[in-house]
């Protein structure tokens, strides 16, 4: 694993130490050469202690590459203590687009670090409203799904050049509005949140920077559209909770997690 990704998962892991189920997808590097094998990292949070931790392969319910406008395989990955890494080879110039679902799991939360949890996933007052008139005991199991996104930029795109624009159809997705290889210090990056295909209105993100604790946090309006200024460079890292209630015998909430990891120059 490089400094700079380990890195990365340290800043990522401290901003939000009470999500557990929070996993990311990330390349070894975000520019390659035709015909290059890159890994791709795909780790997850180690609960409340904020340890990274390995996702088993067995959770991964499904990966898939774009390249172009061409699907690409993935390679088998071999489990490492902290990390899966499954290789992928980029044969042509453009813009790879590279994404992954895990399974649902289910995790019971302490009741004494729900306000925590809420407030790392930026979560409005109704939730802490509904936790609150819970009779006791009181209980939060909670079905967690991740779907997390990454891109590579491979040789020099054609002009015309836009698979970063198309959705590679995950439950939950964050898709960016502009080149998200070509993003510079300063800039501002445009997204859309798309929920089972459908845009997602006043659905809360949050943009962080591996430098940085702090987020900028954005809602998206009508179209599910939201911008925030990526105003460092390194790796930056967007991401979005939907929490709901739901009525199950083995537990009282559901989740889905969204993030997407870029590179700012």
């Amino acid at each position: 694993m490089t400094a700079g990704l380990k890195f990365f998962l340290a800043a990522a892991v401290a901003v939000t130490v009470t999500q557990a189920q929070e996993a990311w997808l990330q390349p070894e590097r975000f520019a390659a050469t035709p015909g290059a094998t890159l890994a791709l990292h795909l780790t997850g949070g180690g609960g409340s202690a904020g340890a990274e931790t390995a996702i088993k392969p067995e959770r991964v319910a499904r990966t898939v590459a774009r390249l172009g406008g061409a699907e690409l395989p993935w390679g088998a990955a071999p489990a490492n203590e902290r990390t899966l890494r499954y290789p992928v080879t980029v044969p042509r110039p453009g813009v790879g687009v590279l994404g992954v679902e895990l399974t649902p799991r289910v995790l019971e939360r302490e009741p004494a670090k729900i306000e925590a949890y809420l407030r790392a996933i930026h979560a409005g007052d109704e939730w802490r409203e509904s936790w609150a008139a819970e009779p006791e005991p009181r209980r939060w199991r909670e079905s967690g799904v991740t779907h997390a996104k990454t891109f590579v930029r491979v040789g020099e795109p054609a002009g015309d050049e836009r698979t970063w624009a198309e959705p590679l159809g995950l439950a939950l997705e964050i898709v960016p509005e502009c080149d998200p290889t070509a993003l510079r210090v300063g800039d501002a990056l445009p997204v859309r949140v798309l929920r089972g295909g459908k845009p997602a209105a006043g659905f809360v993100l949050a943009y962080v920077s591996a430098g940085e604790t702090r987020e900028h946090v954005v809602v998206t309006d009508g179209e599910g559209r939201a911008r925030a200024p990526v105003d460092a460079a390194g790796v930056w890292r967007v991401h979005g909770t939907d929490l709901r209630r739901v009525t199950a015998a083995d537990r009282e909430w559901a989740s889905d997690l969204t993030t997407m990891v870029v590179d700012v120059r």
